[in-house]
Parts: structure tokens; sequence; C-alpha cells
């Protein structure tokens, strides 16, 4: 039997990239309502916070594909696919159901400006996490306090699909052997459909405007990830500080006039080099940081920062501060939009977390990553 290398326990370094990753995001939204993203390089280095998003993707692909490729290795079952749906259903839709029937509540009574998605339709659409599949979503779907939730719907289209993959990649490609060099050129193929869609998203109408919202098109990082959980797996080690300095360097280059492919697969590259540098890399000044006190917490009720922080800073910003839209102050609005935030954040997990009896202790897996 295989001896697969220990994930250290809980990986406190995986739940704190949670809250690194929902704070870059907030960052790139707050950049955008104060206008700095036309600020040359600087304003381009805020934009692609939006790296964030990728980030999760990565680490959605690393934590939940890992226990099929652990399975592959050992040779035992693989997860229970009834179990991995309940649990993925239990965990994303309870506070994702609460903030968008309050967003709704909230447009009801208060306006700003056009907002296409606050209909019946748009309720059903956000509900069901259907709303980018439409030929013009920022026509017909886009909804002004849950503009961030594209990328949950890409999230939930991912956990459909992942069993499918898992398949397809541990027992067509590899015959159900463990096969790792396989696995990982797989995986790489994979990865090659978020260029391909993108080049026919952008040379030919066969596509809805849309599409590039869709799971094919964000395909590069959750492969990413997938990868790294198959080099964890293999015992692969890489020196932590490289990988980091690494993404710094990539992130320079894509905070250059780069768009469509080249932006998308610098991200896809960056989220990687990120989730891979705490699983793969040894314990130094990047895992130190993400796995102390305050990033640990924060990365708890990531996922309910994630959602609310657009509805809040929207009100802070037109209500509280009372700015118009491309004005005022990116650090401020900011602090405020998170010191809002956070402690509503705080309740909501509290509100619709699941905590089971039987609940593994607090040495377990974080059970979201995005």
């Amino acid at each position: 039997m295989l001896v697969l290398p220990r994930l250290g326990g809980r990986l406190d370094s995986l739940t704190g990239l949670r809250a690194l990753a929902a704070l870059l995001v907030v960052g790139t939204h707050a950049a955008f309502a104060t206008g700095k993203l036309s600020h040359g390089y600087f304003g381009l280095g805020l934009a692609r916070l939006e790296v964030g998003v990728s980030i999760f993707f990565a680490l959605s692909g690393y934590l939940l594909f890992r226990p099929w490729v652990a399975a592959a290795a050992d040779a035992t079952a693989p997860p229970s696919v009834r179990t991995y749906a309940r649990r993925r259903l239990r965990r994303i839709m309870p506070a994702y159901v609460v903030t968008v029937v309050v967003a709704y509540v909230v447009y009801s009574f208060y306006s700003s400006g056009p907002n296409p998605g606050q209909s019946l339709a748009g309720l059903i659409r956000h509900l069901t996490l259907t709303q980018i599949y439409t030929d013009d979503y920022l026509l017909t779907y886009l909804h002004r306090g849950l503009s961030q939730t594209w990328s949950l719907a890409v999230e939930v289209a991912f956990y459909a699909v992942l069993p499918l993959l898992a398949h397809v990649l541990l027992v067509v490609l590899c015959g159900g052997r463990w096969r790792p060099a396989r696995l990982l050129a797989g995986l790489a193929g994979l990865a090659a459909i978020t260029p391909l869609w993108l080049i026919v998203l952008g040379s030919t109408d066969w596509l809805p405007n849309s599409a590039g919202m869709w799971l094919p098109a964000q395909l590069a990082p959750f492969a990413g990830g997938m990868a790294v959980a198959v080099l964890h797996v293999m015992g692969v080690r890489w020196r932590a500080g490289l990988l980091v300095a690494a993404a710094v360097v990539l992130y320079l280059v894509v905070s250059t006039p780069v768009g469509g492919i080249e932006k998308a697969m610098l991200y896809a590259a960056i989220a990687t080099l990120v989730v891979a540098a705490p699983t793969l890399g040894e314990r130094g000044t990047f895992d130190r940081l993400l796995s102390s006190r305050p990033m640990v917490w924060l990365g708890e009720i990531s996922y309910e920062i994630f959602l609310l922080h657009v509805l809040v800073m929207a009100i802070v910003f037109e209500v509280v501060l009372g700015w118009p839209l491309f004005t005022g102050s990116l650090p401020g609005l900011y602090v405020l939009t998170l010191g809002v935030t956070i402690p509503l954040a705080w309740l909501l997990h509290r509100l619709t977390s699941y905590r089971s009896r039987r609940s593994p202790p607090r040495t377990s897996l974080p059970p979201r990553c995005a």
C-alpha cells in the first residue's frame, strides 16, 4: 500500500489563503468604484487583484480533487458522489440564498441606477445560479448587489462536473491505475480547454458574449489546483519562496496591458503557484503569514465576506459616504467596507454553517475554499 504524504493537520495556511483571496477581490472592487483602475500601471495592478477569484478556483481544484487522487494512489474506493454532492450543497447554498434574498429586499427599497437583475426572473436565475447562462448577462441579469456571484455559478458548475472529470482522468485515461505522469498530462489537456474556448469566443459568433464567464473559460485555474493535488500525493516538494517569487513576477507581468488568453493563463499560473506554495513548500514566511490567527479566522468566514461585500460596498459608497461613482478614497472605502462586512459575514457564517456533533475535529481540512 502506498504511503501518502500527510497534509500536516488542518493546514491552516490554506484557510488563510482563502482570506487573502477574498481581500484581493474586495480590493479590486473598491478600486473600480473609486475610479482608480484608470491610473496607468498602478491602476492595472489594482485591476489584476481580481486574480483572487482564480485563487479560489485553484483552491477548489486542489481540495476537492485530492480525495480522488489519494484514493487512486492508495488503491482504495473513491469518494461517495452522493456524500460529496450533499456536502457541497450544504456548504454553499444556505448562506448564498440568504444573501440573494437580502440583496433583492434591499434593492426593492433602494436604487441608485439601472439594475437589470432586479426582477422575478433575475431572482430565480440567481437562486439557481444560472444568471450567467444568457446571451447578454450585463443587460439581462446583472444585479448591482450580486455582481460577483458569476464566479460562484462557475464554482457550482465545477462541483457538478468534478466526479465525471475524476472518472475520465483516473479511470478512462489512467485505466484505474496510479499513473501520475499520465494524469498530469490529462490535466494539462483540461487546462488547454480555456485558451481554445477563448479563441472560439473571440473569433466566431458561435457562443454568446457571456460565455467568457462559463466554466470552460475558467478551467485552467481549477486544473492547476488539481495538478497541485497530484504533485502533493506524489510527494513532490519545492521551495515555497521560489513559488511565491514566481507568482509575484507573473503578477507584475499580468499588470501590463495584456488581455484575453494571456491574462487568463497568467491568472491560472499565479493561482496555481500560490496554492502550491503552502502545500508543496516548506514552512516559511508566506506559510506563517497565512496560518496566523487573524488570517485563519478571516479565512473561516471568507465565503461570507465574498458574498456580502459587493452589497455592503454599494450601500457604504452611495448612502453612507455619498460619493459619486469613480471618485473618493480607495483606502477609505476598502477599510469601511471590510469594517461593515466582516461582522455581518461572521453572523451569516454562524447562522448558516452546519456543525454536526460528528463533525471532524479542528485538524480536518477546511470544507470549502471558494
